[in-house]
């Protein structure tokens, strides 16, 4: 079966009663789960959703997020967004991906169903005892769709430095293949695992690295919807979890956390999303007893390219080698393969790499020009063929594991009218890897307070992405074109 939902079935066929999905009190095994994402495909059905429709999803890490992922699955494409978006961004993901549903959790802010009424979208709250009373309506959709391996089945937003947000179409067969090389070749997920799932499920990394791959393997999911170290640590003890996954910070702050909680179940960690500093993973695995593989990837490659894999060395500080029928280069500015030993810009070539952007030719021409993925950073390769991540090509910037994109904030900005020019840059956190800083310079007369600036954007762009550090500048650096070196911005003292 093609069908990225398949691996649902088929679990559900071979161990109906195991369970699949842990939060709280609740527990959901793998035939209700089944059976509630033929129901939500069926409820889809009935109001005219057909193969290759968007569906889109705004849902924290809770039950009714993989019931809806799946039963998308089943009768469209689905569009996982995030639930901290705002009005203007959620509208622009609506209608540049022409969805023509979306799905909200009811106690969130609102910001979903405002954009959805400003894109023409019908948009509805998941309550769990109305959802479920709605999927009681509905008979079970017996069939999953017939799709073809190179079908749309996920279409991920994902900013650029250079522009909007632009959708990695991401089909049935790159899912496919990279859930099954991380669930079964790297995690070696079995029935008997049981997964914690704080990384959010709209991400690609906790889509297919947790979800999908604790349900293409049988494991159970402990569902987290929001990270806290204590509770994560209560959790694993309780749950008598075997497989962790997290971004650098998660680790940061379980390291840090004075629980004495019994986590000896662990059996193996994950981390991904950026370069985990050698110092925590040292001591993670000092303090917990259990070992973290480090891999690396990107929304536009499924996601893995790389990773520490569990039957060769661990080599720490490096993202590993590259998973199964994946080939990475590093290649210089020409497009040329790089001298060994030296830095280059990883390009990939594979069954993980998406099909390209959504409705923009040019930018999947550019970002793919001779069939290898460019991915924007900066990397080398030692005598082993591991690979470093040593900088970022451009400007982004990873917040707590969120890629915050520069120029979307810089908008937002030069949308005050007080502004004049403003240059969104990076700050190293001791938590958060990075904190999103902004220098501004006011238009001639005009009068605008740092904190004004930064609580404008505040309300404009989702939590994670806005300034926690604005000042006033008399001018920015410049080039002999114009263009702002933010290289040469120096951060004032506090």
């Amino acid at each position: 079966m093609a069908n990225l939902a398949g691996f649902l079935v088929e679990t559900a066929r071979r161990q109906p009663e195991r369970p699949a999905l842990r939060l709280g009190e609740r527990i959901i095994d793998y035939a209700e789960l089944d059976d509630r994402s033929a129901r939500a495909a069926a409820l889809l059905r009935a109001e005219g959703v057909r193969p290759g429709d968007r569906v889109a999803l705004m849902l924290a890490n809770v039950p009714e997020f993989v019931v809806l992922y799946y039963g998308i699955l089943r009768a469209g494409a689905v569009v996982p967004m995030n639930p901290l978006l705002k009005i203007r961004e959620t509208e622009f993901h609506l209608a540049d991906s022409g969805a023509v549903r979306l799905f909200e959790w009811h106690q969130a802010p609102g910001e979903g169903a405002k954009g959805a009424a400003a894109a023409g979208v019908r948009h509805t709250a998941v309550e769990p005892a109305a959802f479920a009373a709605a999927l009681a309506g509905h008979e079970p959709l017996p069939e999953v769709a017939d799709t073809d391996g190179e079908d749309m089945a996920v279409l991920l937003y994902t900013s650029g430095t250079t522009g909007r947000p632009k959708g990695a179409v991401l089909t049935h067969a790159s899912l496919r293949h990279n859930t099954e090389v991380n669930g079964v070749e790297i995690q070696r997920m079995t029935p008997e695992d049981v997964v914690v799932g704080c990384l959010p499920l709209f991400h690609i990394f906790g889509q297919i690295c947790t979800m999908s791959a604790a349900v293409r393997s049988g494991a159970s999911l402990v569902l987290i919807p929001r990270f806290d170290p204590g509770a994560v640590l209560a959790a694993v003890a309780r749950e008598r979890a075997t497989v962790f996954e997290g971004v650098p910070t998660m680790y940061a702050a379980l390291l840090q956390h004075p629980s004495e909680a019994d986590v000896s179940t662990l059996r193996m960690c994950i981390s991904g999303g950026a370069s985990l500093p050698v110092e925590i993973l040292h001591g993670f695995e000092r303090r917990f007893g259990c070992p973290v593989l480090e891999g690396f990837g990107m929304s536009e490659t499924s996601p893995v390219v790389t990773f520490n894999h569990p039957d060769r060395p661990r080599k720490a500080g490096s993202i590993g080698t590259p998973i199964r029928d994946v080939e990475v280069r590093l290649l210089d500015d020409k497009g040329q393969d790089v001298a060994p030993g030296a830095i280059g810009e990883p390009a990939v070539r594979g069954p993980n790499v998406m099909k390209g952007y959504w409705n923009r030719p040019e930018e999947t021409a550019a970002a793919v020009p001779d069939g290898w993925l460019r991915t924007g950073d900066l990397a080398r390769a030692d005598e082993d063929g591991y690979l470093y991540v040593v900088d970022r090509k451009k400007d982004m910037i990873i917040r707590g594991g969120y890629n915050v994109y520069p120029r979307e904030v810089e908008e937002v900005l030069h949308e005050h009218p007080a502004v004049a020019l403003a240059a969104v840059v990076g700050v190293p956190h001791a938590e958060l890897d990075e904190e999103v800083a902004a220098a501004v310079v006011l238009r001639p007369g005009a009068q605008a307070l740092p904190e004004e600036l930064r609580e404008y954007v505040k309300e404009r762009v989702a939590a994670y992405k806005y300034p926690r550090r604005v000042w006033l500048a008399d001018a920015l650096p410049l080039g002999p074109s114009g263009k702002i070196l933010k290289r040469e911005i120096v951060l004032p003292a506090e």
